[in-house]
This record gives C-alpha cells, structure tokens and sequence, in this order.
C-alpha cells in the first residue's frame, strides 16, 4: 500500500515535472514519457497517478486560474493609487503568465466550449473580481481630470489584452523575431514596464 506522504511526494514530482514539460513543449508537443523521465518515475506509474496527459494538464491549468483569480480581486480592492494599481496588475498578471505560458490558451479553450460558463463559475466560486472597485476609481479620477476620459471596461480590456497577446500568439513571434523561448521570456520580462508606461500615458492627462 502506498504510504500517504509518499503519495503526496510523487505526485507533487509528477506535477512539477509535466509543468517543465508543458512549459516546454505545450500540450500537443509533451509525451507521457517525456513527464515520466522528468519527474524520475517510470511511466506505468504516472498512469496510476494520473490517466492521460491531457487530465493532467487540466488540472495543472485549473489550479492556476484559481489562484489567478483571487489575486486579481485583491489587488482592485487594494488602496492604492491607479497608477500604482495598474503597475502591480500588469506585473502580476505577466509574471503568472512567464510561469504558465499555456494558460491563456487553456482558458479561451475551456471557455469556448458549451461548458464555458460552469467553467467560469467553478473558477470565481462565486467571488467575481471586484472590477466595480477598479470601475468606480477610474471614473473618480476622470471626474477629478488627473486622467483622460475613457470606460472602466475598456482601460481594463486594454490592461488585459496588452499581457495576454504575446503569450496567445507565442509561436508567430518566436518565429517573426527569429527568437528562442530564452528570449521569448526575457522579451516578456522587459514587456512588464513597457505596458505599464504605454497604458499610463495612453490615459495621462
């Protein structure tokens, strides 16, 4: 019988080790083996563990966007000022993406399909962020004129789409910019400033 703790260690290998993997080589790219070697484990054991590569990677992704989630919330409830506030998002939000570069394609996957909203709902657990926070400064601020007029829903689309698309479109400019992953990622890192500055002006007065 397998001793609980040592569960817990193999799967915290396995689990470590498929997230390298998907790291590297994204789901279609990624072999049980590949997961297996990595974590230290033969593959017959990892099928006990887990069943298919594709469970797997759900699981890892899922666990991700649930710690995502509420972050996001705290931050757009914290007292701070916006700008402030839209450095600390835009850096967040891009270093969880450098972690998990698949994340974004996992979650437009999962929303796309007819369970979309019940995928949706199980990740907010009924604890939404609190975008009305974030909503009512922006506005607060455009009515003092310390920044342009725009809507709460379009400066935090902008916010999010700015972090998102170059993970979404990865491949195209790895090969565009002639780049590998190293480069991709320090291309990322650089990216946190230059979209917290492009945003900040964009709405400067």
């Amino acid at each position: 019988m397998v001793d609980e703790k040592e569960k817990d260690s193999t799967e915290q290998k396995i689990i470590a080790a498929a997230k390298q993997v998907f790291h590297e080589k994204g789901l279609d790219g990624a072999r049980m083996q590949d997961i297996a070697d990595k974590a230290g484990i033969n593959k017959a054991l990892l099928h006990y563990y887990f069943r298919s590569k594709d469970k797997l990677f759900e699981m890892i992704f899922r666990e991700a966007v649930a710690r995502l989630i509420p972050k996001v919330g705290i931050l757009f409830l914290e007292d701070v000022p916006l700008f402030e506030k839209i450095e600390k998002f835009v850096d967040f939000y891009i270093a969880m993406l450098i972690e998990n570069p698949y994340l974004p394609l996992f979650v437009m996957n999962e929303i796309q399909k007819e369970s979309g909203r019940e995928f949706l709902e199980g990740i907010f657990n009924g604890k939404k962020p609190a975008v009305h926070v974030l909503a009512k400064q922006i506005e607060e601020e455009v009515a003092k004129g310390n920044i342009k007029p725009i809507k709460p829903m379009q400066l935090t689309m902008n916010m999010v789409s700015m972090c998102i698309f170059p993970f979404m479109g990865r491949p195209m400019i790895k090969l565009l910019w002639d780049i590998n992953e190293e480069q991709f990622m320090q291309a990322m890192e650089e990216r946190k400033k230059h979209v917290v500055q492009f945003i900040i002006d964009s709405i400067r007065k």
